[in-house]
């Protein structure tokens, strides 16, 4: 079972391009921590906005500069069910211990129960790495159902759910009505406690990304069951993770990065870097995390 926290680390890039050396430099600080491993190409990747080659290369690429306990995720999903297996398999030939595939969405009616079953069930059936279901309504506007991932839970090669939204209910019926061994994992540093609490195996959260410390601190008081202090610092949280995701997003996410030590950059067009109000407000939230470490 995939357990800890993991963040799903930011591309960066030099005039529009891959910055593999920077890559090298935010890995290795990130490396100092006791992180379950990186997320390759997720949202906060930017992974809509990558060439096939490009997603290779940075599995490639994560893989050589992580440390040896960190586990690696690749963000493979698309709606084209052979692209998606293709680079799958490229990913982990490039050094991937799991796929983390997006739920299709582009003919949203159609995306029943049977839809889904299917196509993670072709996708898990041609995959050499286990295959975790990326749940994230805020950007493909619609959900996968409980009933449909308790039967993909059967399948022996989709281990896992990431379920990116604040929606506690629907992450405890995702808990409740899989396999002890299936990894629920929260999407989202908000509700990191409360879908601990409910049965969560871990969190896949961008807020890792620059306040790893904090979120591994939570995610140990939460499991020791250290309700009270791992409350207060939720709480704290809550702020710091709505800058670098809802309110800002990728490009809040990267201006976060460069004032905390890392190497954030520019987004990638059309993404728009922040203006001048903006990362002065993104700042005064963020110099709260110099005030959360337990």
């Amino acid at each position: 079972m995939l357990k800890g926290i993991f963040p799903p680390i930011a591309t960066p890039f030099i005039a529009d391009e891959l910055s593999i050396k920077n890559l090298e430099f935010n890995i290795s600080k990130w490396n100092e921590y006791d992180l379950g491993g990186y997320v390759v190409m997720g949202s906060n990747g930017e992974s809509a906005f990558l060439t096939f080659e490009e997603k290779v290369q940075l599995v490639s690429a994560v893989k050589k500069y992580s440390a040896r306990d960190k586990i690696i995720i690749a963000g493979t999903g698309s709606d084209s069910i052979k692209d998606t297996i293709k680079l799958t398999k490229a990913c982990a030939e490039n050094g991937a211990d799991y796929a983390l595939v997006l739920t299709p969405s582009f003919y949203k009616s159609k995306m029943n129960d049977a839809a889904m079953i299917d196509y993670f069930s072709t996708v898990a059936d041609s995959s050499t790495i286990p295959v975790i279901i990326y749940n994230v309504p805020k950007f493909t506007g619609i959900s996968i159902s409980s009933a449909a991932v308790a039967t993909l839970a059967e399948h022996s090669n989709i281990v896992g759910l990431k379920n990116s939204t604040e929606n506690l209910a629907e992450l405890m019926n995702f808990v409740s009505n899989t396999p002890d061994d299936f990894s629920v994992l929260v999407g989202t540093a908000s509700v990191l406690y409360p879908g601990l609490c409910g049965g969560a195996s871990g969190g896949i959260v961008a807020l890792a990304n620059i306040a790893p410390q904090q979120c591994l601190e939570l995610y140990n008081l939460s499991i020791s069951g250290k309700h009270d202090e791992a409350l207060i610092l939720q709480n704290s949280l809550i702020e710091p993770n709505k800058a670098v995701t809802a309110q800002y997003g990728v490009a809040g996410l990267k201006a976060a990065l460069d004032k905390l030590g890392y190497y954030g950059g520019k987004p990638r067009k059309p993404l728009q870097t922040l203006n001048d109000y903006e990362i002065k407000d993104l700042e005064s939230v963020i110099d709260i995390l110099s005030e959360t470490y337990c």
